[in-house]
């Protein structure tokens, strides 16, 4: 038997810059506005792409546009950029359109976690030709952000206080004097303009590898907060879904905006402990409940309800996966569920079909 590969497969997550590859060449092309050196387009159309403008551009953050317009000034200066929040305010997503439109590379990523080595900061070597040819140019094994400062485009450090505080250190001399000093070769890689860093942080980290007081100055912080309306939320959970579900290919649904804001509400409820009307103070369960896992619920949801319902997404599709997300501790969170389950879902109007689908998941 043969079988043969597909040589050019399809990607199933493209790049900010190749998925919006259009947006970016038609916003450069009209743009008349003073770039930085090294950028690909003015700081006003950074913030036009990200925010959308009605029409031709996508929004891709829906947020407090000052925020965006301080993270894009930042960069625009020798001041690195650390966007902190609490899981799924959209930090990995903003940072990478960032990338994609002031370098048009997003992919020059660095992924903190605890085992970070300092190598995938600085440089790391090629131990075969180290052997053979000892330690050269040819044996250095550029870091991401090497590659960035190289090449004037951003790096993006991703969840940053997870990285050993040694390692997080080894950036003072790269922020500070834009030069990474290589002494195995006496030289040292000075930084091209358009160079910076977009780090990550999550609020919830606090404690866990925390910033020193010297790194911390050399960053800007903005912080990101949870959408402050439900229909914010709502527009951003239905505009993820939508576009997720194109990449994955899912088969086409209804509008799906009632399942969607009851997924919404059932979040935001329990985050901020009190219902909607403000009547009923509720418990809090030990996850998060971010916007992120509004989407990944509606997603599956929506997966349900193409190959296993007739298409509309109803709330026994997503029953289950709400209870997935608020019962991460078995015990306690399980209490907080059904709590909410008889005290809110069961007396609201409209909320039977829910309160009998996530009796029946549980």
């Amino acid at each position: 038997m043969t079988s043969t590969i597909d040589a050019t497969p399809t990607v199933l997550r493209p790049h900010a810059e190749q998925l919006y590859a259009a947006e970016l060449e038609a916003l450069a092309a009209a743009d008349d506005l003073p770039r930085p050196p090294g950028w690909r387009m003015s700081p006003q159309a950074v913030v036009t792409y990200l925010l959308g403008d009605g029409k031709d551009v996508s929004a891709k953050y829906i947020g407090p546009r000052r925020l965006m317009e301080v993270a894009v000034a930042t960069l625009a200066t020798d001041r690195a950029l650390l966007l902190l929040g609490v899981p799924g305010t959209a930090k990995t997503w903003v940072s990478e359109h960032l990338a994609a439109a002031i370098s048009g590379d997003s992919t020059l990523l660095v992924q903190g976690t605890a085992g970070t080595p300092e190598e995938a900061m600085r440089y790391g070597w090629n131990y075969a030709r180290l052997l053979a040819e000892g330690p050269t140019a040819g044996a250095v094994v550029a870091s991401p952000v090497m590659r960035a400062m190289r090449t004037g485009a951003i790096a993006r450090i991703e969840e940053l206080t997870r990285v050993p505080s040694d390692v997080q250190d080894t950036l003072l001399t790269i922020l500070s004097e834009k030069t990474l000093p290589v002494p195995e070769l006496g030289e040292e890689v000075q930084a091209v303009k358009g160079f910076n860093v977009i780090a990550t942080a999550n609020d919830r980290d606090r404690g866990v590898n925390e910033l020193s007081s010297a790194l911390r100055r050399r960053f800007n912080t903005v912080v990101l907060p949870v959408p402050g309306t439900v229909e914010e939320e709502v527009e951003i959970v239905a505009q993820r879904v939508a576009s997720l579900g194109r990449s994955l290919e899912l088969p086409e649904v209804p509008d799906a905006i009632t399942e969607i804001r009851r997924v919404v509400t059932v979040f935001r409820e329990l985050r901020e402990g009190l219902t909607a009307d403000g009547r009923t103070k509720l418990k809090s369960p030990s996850g998060t409940l971010s916007t992120a896992e509004a989407i990944s619920v509606m997603t599956s949801g929506m997966a349900l309800a193409s190959h296993f319902g007739d298409g509309t997404v109803r709330a026994a599709d997503v029953a289950a996966g709400i209870r997935g997300a608020v019962v991460r501790d078995t015990v306690s969170d399980a209490v907080v569920w059904r709590e909410y389950l008889e005290t809110v879902a069961r007396e609201r109007d409209g909320w039977k079909d829910f309160y009998r689908a996530a009796r029946e998941a549980e």
